[in-house]
């Protein structure tokens, strides 16, 4: 299967859905009577006025979230390919996405990080444009309202800030209204949001919504490890990618060298930041699937053993399948 994806053949964009579809059977065979989806943070929901968790049935629930995933996935092959990051036109990327979106069950629903991850990918996109971007301080202003935006929708999305602002120091020499932008863009959201709060004499509320920062780090986290034996050839796959990443870094071009290192943060800072969520889901590391799957595509796109790396997705594969039925 990874051979037929690392070409850039229009045929794997029907192959692609019908592999996003397949990855979630298992799961609709046995699909829960209510599946619980919150749309935005309660501090949103009030100057929102739709009820779209309602109107979703489980079987449909899933059926959008495969359609978001996929359009995701769509996106995120065109995005690098466009930037050129792993040096050769492929439809690994997507390949990818499409397999980490589906690694556990809560993946496979809809969500507020799966949402947020068209944020995600827009945030990217912009900050790859960085280096040759001529009115940059436009770019940091709609950065910062994109960080403010998937606040509203998911309040562990607001450390993507420092992602922005580490991004500009990595593709940018230093200038404070590149900076300034990126903060003003996102007071620019929460503004508005002040002001709606104010008239509506709620203002104490709104002091509130920042009060989960102060959050102390958890020391451990609690997991049904049975069901996550599947997260050793993603820990294998991901090794590998960083291996193969390192061997052919410097001999990459130097915004590739700081393309992977930019990934790199928005992975560490979205895994990270999930302590701010006292209700705190395994969802949540929907946020490191990008920056994932751009890291398993470079590997399976430049591994030469083929009979280990087909195995090896082989692996993954069935492990996805397998847990999906059982659940311990």
């Amino acid at each position: 299967m990874i051979n037929a994806f690392r070409a850039l053949n229009p045929l794997n964009i029907l192959w692609l859905a019908v592999f996003c579809i397949a990855l979630r059977l298992g799961y609709m065979v046995q699909m829960p009577a209510h599946i619980e989806f919150v749309f935005v943070e309660s501090f949103t929901r009030s100057i929102i006025p739709i009820s779209i968790e309602s109107a979703l049935t489980p079987i449909l629930n899933v059926f959008i979230a495969a359609i978001l995933v996929y359009a995701q996935a769509i996106w995120l092959n065109q995005m690098v390919n466009k930037y050129n990051l792993l040096g050769k036109p492929t439809f690994l990327p997507a390949l990818m996405y499409i397999t980490v979106s589906a690694l556990l069950v809560p993946f496979l629903v809809m969500s507020p990080p799966l949402i947020c991850n068209f944020l995600v990918l827009l945030m990217i996109d912009k900050l790859l444009s960085f280096y040759k971007d001529e009115n940059a301080k436009a770019t940091a202003f709609d950065l910062g309202m994109i960080v403010g935006i998937g606040t509203l929708i998911y309040f562990p999305y607001i450390y993507m800030f420092l992602t922005v602002w580490i991004g500009l120091i990595i593709f940018r020499a230093f200038n404070w209204r590149e900076w300034a932008g990126v903060l003003v863009g996102f007071v620019t959201v929460f503004f508005f949001l002040a002001v709606y709060y104010f008239w509506n004499n709620r203002i104490e509320q709104f002091y509130a919504i920042w009060l989960p920062l102060g959050h102390s780090f958890p020391n451990q986290i609690r997991f049904n490890y049975y069901n996550y034996l599947m997260l050793i050839p993603v820990i294998v796959i991901f090794g590998l990618g960083f291996i193969s990443l390192r061997q052919n870094y410097f001999k990459s071009y130097v915004q590739i060298r700081k393309a992977f290192q930019m990934i790199s943060i928005v992975f560490v800072v979205a895994a990270l930041s999930f302590y701010v969520k006292t209700n705190f889901r395994v969802s949540h590391f929907l946020l490191c699937a990008i920056p994932a799957a751009i890291i398993f595509a470079y590997y399976f796109l430049y591994a030469s053993t083929r009979w280990f790396y087909e195995i090896l997705y082989a692996i993954l594969i069935a492990g996805i399948i397998y847990f999906q039925f059982n659940t311990f």
